[in-house]
């Protein structure tokens, strides 16, 4: 925790805006050199670099106190029944190893960069927020709808944060050097609070629309919406039905709201060629205009998570041939998806296209299955000419879409003695979307329609704790109730500073 309020204590941390942040335009808003933070909040035009900044930890790929890779998916999907870690050996990316097989520890494991990107979001939000009434010549309705969007943001940030860590220091000020070490966890519903206030004040000063050439990436009152349904979701857990109504509410003004609709063509949805299709929700932005390199190590643009997934050594049609081999996915995994419209747009099957003709081959990277991901798989089309291939692709990851709320709305409805016609409703548009019959809108139903719609989409293992089903479904590799659900504090973040660590470790 300390050094992320340490970091940028005097210099303003909107001036790293290489980062990925959202839209083309947000992210090729250009450094004007280091400013004294006393000396900047001073004009429209800063105020947006710094929202900005703010916005920037949403799209790290690499960085955080480990300065190595922390795209969320490929931990996650580490972590589920989805994928093994895979990679080049057992100590490959070793932080995703270790929750692949559930041996992390305090010092070992994905927590670092999780916790610095969401904390070092916050302390931007913060900063931010203590600023804005500074700023001159800012109309009100911009400086409303800024607000609003630091207030999404900061929402946003400590929602991964409680899901991840449960035990966490809230913070919604900047805080004086003394404050730094004497930071404690606060009572879980006291996040949760934070969390709600933050989006109820947020939406209605947030857009519904925006302009995707410029703006496409930032928040809007249905993003906002669909948090805070998840967050009712997630909050309730498997048992506590009593606020299931109110989560359905917040995702039908999404749902039924007429600004978004399900991509017809499912492969659609993930293809660099349709950015910001109808059925995106919130969306983090990447590119290969930068033409990285190296040298821009950990400042880059692209979707390295998309490189990691390749397979390794690759020689023949359709994908890049320099892959890396993680997260292959788990055969029993594979299976639940044979026979369902959505497969050949989920998986790779490497071996397939391999032995389908002479003078095709691959490397089998650490615990090959044959099976990869196609969702975000590296397709030879997509390899930029210029910079370093690995560190510029364009896929982007829409975190929340439109399939995801539809059936969390039907869990819902289901769950809390809603109209179980409308659920049934929205569960079988995402099922007629592929070609498949209607079910019954039965939680059975609804639940295996998630794991197949949202395959290796990041939303597995959360579902998997979130009802209960991860000590049973992860058994087989080594999940312990009452320990797993958790990450551990990170190590670094314990030494001379109030935090207690997490149960089991």
């Amino acid at each position: 925790m300390k050094r992320n309020f340490i970091i940028s204590a005097c210099l303003l941390p909107v001036l790293a805006l290489l980062f990925t942040a959202c839209s083309k335009s947000f992210l090729e808003i250009q450094p004007k050199g280091l400013q004294l933070e006393s000396n900047y909040y001073q004009t429209p035009d800063q105020a947006f670099a710094a929202l900005v900044a703010a916005y920037n930890p949403m799209g790290w790929e690499a960085g955080g106190s480990d300065n190595t890779y922390i795209d969320p998916l490929g931990p996650l999907n580490s972590a589920s029944d989805e994928c093994y870690a895979g990679g080049g050996g057992p100590t490959d990316m070793a932080f995703w190893q270790v929750w692949n097989n559930y041996t992390l520890t305090p010092a070992l494991g994905p927590q670092a960069g999780f916790w610095d990107r969401n904390y070092t979001g916050i302390y931007r939000v913060n900063i931010f927020l203590s600023k804005i009434d500074g700023v001159q010549g800012l109309d009100p309705a911009t400086k409303a709808r800024y607000i609003a969007e630091a207030k999404f943001l900061r929402a946003y940030y400590y929602f991964w944060l409680v899901r991840l860590f449960k035990n966490i220091p809230l913070i919604t000020h900047p805080l004086a050097t003394e404050e730094i070490y004497k930071q404690t966890q606060a009572p879980v519903d006291s996040v949760y609070h934070q969390i709600e206030t933050d989006l109820k004040e947020a939406i209605p000063d947030l857009p519904w629309t925006v302009n995707i050439p410029d703006e496409g990436g930032r928040a809007t009152k249905g993003a906002a919406y669909a948090l805070m349904g998840k967050l009712i979701m997630w909050e309730a857990g498997p048992n506590n039905n009593s606020r299931m109504l109110e989560a359905a509410a917040y995702l039908d003004s999404v749902n039924f709201s007429g600004y978004y609709h399900l991509v017809p063509n499912f492969p659609d949805i993930f293809s660099p060629d349709n950015k910001f299709n109808s059925e995106s929700i919130l969306e983090i932005v990447h590119t290969g205009a930068q033409n990285a390199g190296w040298g821009n190590w950990p400042n880059f643009l692209g979707n390295v998570y998309t490189q990691m997934v390749g397979p390794r050594s690759y020689s023949g049609p359709i994908y890049w041939s320099g892959g890396w081999s993680f997260n292959p996915i788990i055969p029993s995994f594979v299976d639940s998806l044979k026979g369902d419209p959505r497969y050949p747009y989920t998986v790779a099957n490497i071996d397939s296209i391999v032995n389908a003709a002479p003078g095709r081959s691959y490397t089998a990277g650490y615990d090959n299955t044959g099976y990869f991901i196609q969702k975000y798989a590296p397709l030879a089309k997509y390899v930029s000419t210029t910079g370093q291939p690995e560190l510029n692709f364009p896929n982007d990851y829409i975190e929340i879409r439109l399939a995801d709320t539809y059936l969390l709305e039907a869990e819902a409805l289901i769950r809390g003695g809603g109209d179980a016609g409308k659920a049934g409703m929205l569960l079988n548009a995402v099922r007629e979307r592929v070609g498949l019959p209607d079910v019954a809108p039965t939680l059975k139903n609804i639940y295996h329609e998630r794991m197949i719609e949202l395959a290796t989409e990041g939303h597995r293992w959360f579902d998997l704790v979130r009802l209960g089903w991860a000590p049973s479904v992860l058994a087989f590799k080594g999940f312990q109730a009452g320990k797993h659900e958790l990450l551990p504090i990170p190590l670094v973040e314990m030494n001379n500073t109030q935090l207690k660590q997490n149960p089991g470790y």
